[in-house]
């Protein structure tokens, strides 16, 4: 039986409290989201700034695995724009 994931733009959102996958896991890279502050908003919790670090799938050293990475004071919408430019970008080349 095949799991379903939520999809962002055509690619599976995984996520596990502050942190989000974004990309397919056989592709060469994906995107990992950390979510690093919060805000409440109306009662809720928003995010306020992230890291996106695009990491390179068959890099056997997690170490080594983090191709780059930046730090954004943005909301989560923004934060996967950002992360699928650069997995766009990443996977054409």
């Amino acid at each position: 039986m095949s799991e379903k994931f939520n999809t962002y733009k055509g690619y599976p959102l995984v996520r596990n409290g502050n942190q989000i996958y974004y990309g397919y896991m056989s592709d060469p890279y994906v995107i990992f989201i950390q979510i690093l502050e919060t805000r409440e908003e109306n009662g809720e919790q928003m995010t306020s700034k992230v890291r996106v670090v695009q990491m390179d799938t068959n890099e056997p050293n997690p170490l080594k695995a983090f191709v780059k990475n930046a730090e954004r004071e943005c909301g989560l919408y923004e934060a996967l724009d950002f992360a699928n430019v650069w997995l766009e970008k990443a996977l054409k080349n």
